[in-house]
């Protein structure tokens, strides 16, 4: 699968004195939303980690355009945007009733438990293919 959408809840723990969504939740609505359109598309990462593979961001690139609000509901939608052999990027957007409120791209490596770079999974290029 290559696209999925996630619904999330805003909590009140996520917001700052202002009412809005700290800039730095975003980055955790991101994780949620990579982890359930991997989930969803047949894999996991506990078994990669597992199998000696981290899959880590090396890159984000984000553009805040509106905030959110404690006890909004936003929906993630996550895509795979491209896949080479040593790198996944994922595009994201949250909106709120269809009102886009903030867009990324992320970039993720596989390691080893070195740390060392890796060839990117076949059985992952499988599942984004």
């Amino acid at each position: 699968m290559r696209e999925h959408e996630t619904e999330l809840r805003v909590r009140y723990d996520e917001v700052d004195a202002m009412g809005f969504v700290h800039h730095s939740n975003y980055l955790r609505y991101f994780e949620i939303g990579r982890t359930e359109l991997l989930r969803v598309s047949g894999g996991c990462y506990r078994d990669m980690e597992s199998a000696g593979q981290w899959v880590v961001v090396v890159h984000v690139d984000c553009k805040y355009r509106k905030p959110a609000r404690y006890d909004d509901v936003i929906t993630v939608r996550t895509r795979i945007h491209k896949v080479t052999i040593g790198k996944i990027v994922h595009a994201y957007e949250i909106t709120r009733n269809d009102e886009k409120l903030v867009t990324a791209l992320v970039t993720l490596v596989v390691i080893d438990e070195r740390g060392n770079p890796q060839r990117i999974p076949e059985e992952l290029l499988e599942l984004y293919g």
